[in-house]
């Protein structure tokens, strides 16, 4: 009995060996969920392979054909202040407008990019994968997405918005930047990188590498301007100094003296800074030769201006869509 015990395991052992080993395919991104959220709005599940992980989007979505148009949340990433929809009237202001506008919730301090490595806290980050290659064909069929798209940013996703369209030259008709530091490589912009992502608790090492990684300059919109060519750019800043939303009488600041002295100290400190790094971007497009709306005016860094930029570059959106 024991010599036919042994001859059995020895039988099973070689069989083992020579099977070949039966791959577990990974699950593949896909709409999980469709849920109405009333009028032309939905919040769709999306999981993504790539981040493992599912993100809800928001959708604003028209009867028939439409272009696309990605609208990207501040640093928290839509989770902690508040996404686009609840800090502004975007979803009142497209309630009319012949556009799918597609708004990810979550991303906080990831600049929308791919990170070299998995972060300790805000753990992968895939984004630009998720956003260029993952979610687009999930949602064109569903909702007969056209073929032309359109990205925007405020804060840390304006730089995102410019770096997916300097990846993928030709995938953006129309890219809108709103009070962010188009900058990666220089120094005192990436210096500031790595504040913004700490106040979050992540490392920016984890991002692109360590300070002299090549990948900062590869994601810096300036030095990669020429890759904005043919895109309809809107590009806006302020500089710090009190602007028309800075008053008490303001929506945003509803009489509190407490709100208009933070904003104007901190918002404007902020961005004064947005200010030099949006400097330097229309200076290097206008020595390329590449045409954008360019927008500088009074005001510190707060939800009022971007709701104005939303508005006043739909325009420009609308024009280089087709809409």
């Amino acid at each position: 009995m024991h010599r036919l015990l042994r001859a059995l395991i020895v039988v099973v052992s070689v069989f083992a060996a020579v099977m070949p080993a039966v791959a577990t395919a990974d699950p593949a991104p896909g709409i999980v969920g469709v849920r109405p959220l009333g009028g032309r709005q939905f919040e769709v599940d999306v999981y993504s392979a790539a981040m493992n992980r599912m993100v809800p989007v928001w959708i604003s979505h028209p009867d028939g054909p439409a272009p696309a148009f990605y609208l990207l949340n501040a640093v928290d990433g839509g989770e902690d202040g508040g996404p686009w929809t609840t800090r502004t009237d975007a979803a009142q202001f497209f309630a009319d407008k012949q556009v799918n506008v597609i708004q990810p919730i979550g991303g906080r301090a990831s600049f929308y990019t791919d990170w070299v490595s998995d972060d300790p806290v805000l753990g992968r980050n895939k984004w630009a994968t998720f956003l260029l290659d993952e979610l687009p064909p999930l949602l064109a069929d569903r909702f007969q997405f056209t073929g032309r798209n359109a990205v925007a940013g405020t804060s840390m996703s304006a730089t995102s918005a410019l770096d997916l369209a300097i990846q993928e030259p030709g995938r953006f008709q129309a890219v809108g930047s709103y009070s962010g530091c188009p900058q990666t490589a220089d120094t005192a912009a990436r210096t500031m990188v790595y504040s913004e992502l700490q106040l979050f608790g992540a490392n920016a090492g984890n991002m692109w590498g360590g300070p002299g990684d090549p990948a900062w300059a590869a994601h810096d919109p300036v030095l990669n301007a020429d890759r904005l060519r043919g895109a309809a750019l809107y590009i806006s800043a302020g500089n710090g100094v009190p602007g028309v939303h800075e008053a008490l009488n303001d929506p945003s600041i509803a009489g509190n003296v407490g709100d208009l002295a933070n904003r104007m100290a901190v918002g404007g400190a902020m961005e004064s800074v947005v200010h030099g790094c949006t400097t330097a971007l229309v200076d290097r497009l206008g020595a390329l030769g590449i045409p954008a709306t360019v927008v500088y005016r009074n005001g510190t860094h707060a939800w009022p201006y971007w709701q104005d930029d939303l508005h006043d570059s739909w325009p420009v959106f609308a024009a280089a869509l087709g809409v």
